[in-house]
């Protein structure tokens, strides 16, 4: 007959845990900021001034959404506020269907001056933030 051990963690542990989560989390925000940083100068040395604006715009339909994400996430690490599967499951939601409605609102709002191809260069470098750290071998 088996036993059941049952880990117990003391407040030290605990502590390093979400010190880890917390810089994890702050990590990939700044890996993706950099990426879109990098593709709003790409695309301007490349294609001009509206490519540029094309690209943050790109940029900003995921990397705002996230940073509100990782912002709720953080306070549940580190605040009063805790969170659980749902509350990650419904800011994940969120989150994307924001993205998707600032990239509706840029197609119907935008059509004289966006530049797709640099929209979608933003837009791809933010999400493929993590290869930064990938590259840096600093994924949490």
């Amino acid at each position: 007959m088996e036993t059941e051990t049952r880990l117990v963690l003391t407040e030290h542990d605990r502590a390093a845990i979400k010190r880890r989560a917390s810089n994890g989390i702050l990590r990939t925000l700044v890996a993706q900021a950099v990426m879109g940083a990098a593709a709003v100068l790409i695309s301007w040395w490349v294609a001009g001034g509206a490519a540029a604006v094309s690209a943050l715009v790109g940029a900003c339909a995921y990397f705002v959404p996230n940073a509100f994400f990782a912002l709720r996430l953080l306070l549940g690490l580190l605040g009063p506020v805790k969170s659980n599967p749902f509350t990650f499951f419904i800011g994940e939601a969120l989150k994307l269907g924001s993205a998707v409605a600032v990239l509706v609102l840029v197609a119907w709002l935008g059509r004289d001056w966006v530049v797709w191809p640099a929209l979608l260069f933003g837009l791809l470098f933010v999400l493929k933030g993590y290869v930064l750290l990938l590259a840096f071998r600093k994924l949490p």
